[in-house]
C-alpha cells in the first residue's frame, strides 16, 4: 500500500486538525482546460475517453499539474449506470446528455436491471485502478454517483428538462413506478460506490443535483429515503482508514439538519446559502464542503481573493471545511484564475 503524501482532504473530512483547509473543485478536469480539450478531441467522444481508462487517469490528473489540488475526483460521468442499465447514453452536440431509451411505466421500469459494476460498468472501475496507482499516494482520490432521484430525472426525461414534467408527474401519477426505479437504482449505486471503494476511491461523493426541485415532503420521501439507504450500506473501510461520504443536494439548503442526520462524514453546500449559517444548524454532526458561486471566478484575482477569505472567515476555523465551489466550474473560466483561487485557500486556510 502506497502511503498517503497528503491527507489534508480526508484529515478535514473527518474533523481532524489540519495545517490549512483543504480544496478541491467540482469538475476540476475538464473543458476549462485547454489539455483537457486535446486529450477528448484524441479520445474521440466523451463516452471513449471515460471508457479508455489510460486516458481517464490522464485527464483526472491534469489540473494536479497546474494546481496545488488537495484531491483527485474520478473522471466519469454521474448517467453511467443508466447507460448500463441499456437505455443508451449520448451526448447531442449543444443539448448535453440524451438517452436513446426513456422510462415512461411501470414497465419500463421492470424491464431494467441492476448493472454488475466488474461487468457493465467495469471500465468505471478499470478506470479507478489506473488513477490510483498513477497518483501514486499524491492525493487522495475521490469516487462518486449520481443519486438515485437525480438518475431517475435523467431516465424519464430523456435527458435535461427545464421543468421536469415527466419525472414529477410520475412521482405524483404512478408514485408505485417511480418508488420501484429509485430502489433499483439505490441499490445499483451501493454497489456502484462500494465497487469504487474496492478499487481504489478513498472517499466517495453522492450528487443530487435535482433534489432542490422537490417539495420538503416529497424530498424526503423521493430523494433522501433512497440515499439513506444507499450509506447505510456503503463499505466505510478501506486500506486501514476510514471511507469518508459526502451527500450534496444542489438547492437543498432548507434540509442540512435531515441531511446531516444520515450519517454521512460531510454535506456539500451550493452558494445560495452561508457557511456560517449552515455550521451554526448542523454543528459538529459533519463536515461541510463548499461553497462559493462558480461565477466568482470570472472576476478579478482581488475579487476572487476576497470572496475566498469571506468563506474561510465565515466558517472560522479550518478543521472540518473543504473549500469548493457551490457547484461544478463553468467551461469557459479562465485557468488563471483557478490557480488564484487554490492559493488563495492555502494562505487564508492556515490563519484559521
Amino acid at each position: 500500500m502506497v502511503e498517503l503524501k497528503n491527507d489534508r482532504f480526508l484529515r478535514a473530512l473527518l474533523k481532524k486538525p489540519v495545517d490549512t483547509t483543504p480544496v478541491w473543485i467540482m469538475r476540476q478536469a475538464g473543458r476549462y482546460l485547454p489539455e483537457y480539450r486535446a486529450t477528448r478531441a484524441k479520445a474521440g467522444s466523451f463516452m471513449d475517453l471515460c471508457k479508455n481508462a489510460d486516458l481517464a487517469s490522464e485527464v483526472t490528473l491534469q489540473p494536479l499539474e497546474r494546481f496545488d489540488l488537495d484531491a483527485a475526483i474520478l473522471f466519469s460521468d454521474i448517467l453511467t449506470i443508466p447507460d448500463a442499465m441499456g437505455l443508451g447514453l449520448y451526448f447531442a452536440e449543444g443539448e448535453g446528455p440524451r438517452f436513446k431509451k426513456v422510462i415512461t411505466n411501470r414497465r419500463d421500469v421492470n424491464a431494467i436491471s441492476i448493472p454488475d459494476p466488474e461487468m457493465e460498468l467495469g471500465y468505471v472501475m478499470n478506470a479507478v485502478r489506473t488513477i490510483r496507482s498513477d497518483l501514486n499516494g499524491r492525493v487522495p482520490l475521490i469516487g462518486f454517483s449520481g443519486s438515485p432521484w437525480t438518475l431517475a430525472t435523467y431516465m424519464v426525461e430523456g435527458g435535461s428538462s427545464k421543468d421536469f414534467g415527466r419525472v414529477k408527474g410520475m412521482m405524483y401519477d404512478d408514485p408505485i413506478a417511480m418508488h420501484l426505479l429509485l430502489e433499483k437504482l439505490a441499490e445499483s449505486v451501493t454497489s456502484y460506490l462500494n465497487a469504487q471503494i474496492v478499487a481504489g476511491a478513498q472517499a466517495v461523493m453522492i450528487f443530487d443535483t435535482w433534489g432542490g426541485l422537490l417539495t420538503p415532503k416529497t424530498y424526503k420521501e423521493f430523494s433522501l429515503n433512497y440515499m439513506q439507504r444507499i450509506i447505510d450500506g456503503l463499505q466505510r473501510e478501506a486500506d486501514g482508514r476510514e471511507v469518508p461520504v459526502t451527500l450534496f443536494t444542489k438547492g437543498g439548503g432548507q434540509w442540512l439538519e435531515t441531511m446531516a442526520k444520515t450519517g454521512c462524514t460531510a454535506l456539500g453546500l451550493d452558494w445560495t446559502i452561508n457557511i456560517a449559517d449552515a455550521k451554526a444548524r448542523v454543528g459538529d454532526q459533519v463536515a461541510l464542503q463548499g461553497n462559493m458561486d462558480p461565477c466568482v471566478l470570472y472576476g478579478s484575482a482581488d475579487t476572487i481573493r476576497q470572496q475566498v477569505s469571506q468563506i474561510i472567515a465565515d466558517f472560522n476555523g479550518n478543521t472540518g471545511h473543504i473549500f469548493n465551489l457551490g457547484h461544478g466550474i463553468h467551461q469557459h473560466i479562465n485557468p488563471d484564475n483557478v490557480k488564484v483561487l487554490v492559493d488563495a485557500v492555502h494562505e487564508f486556510g492556515q490563519e484559521n
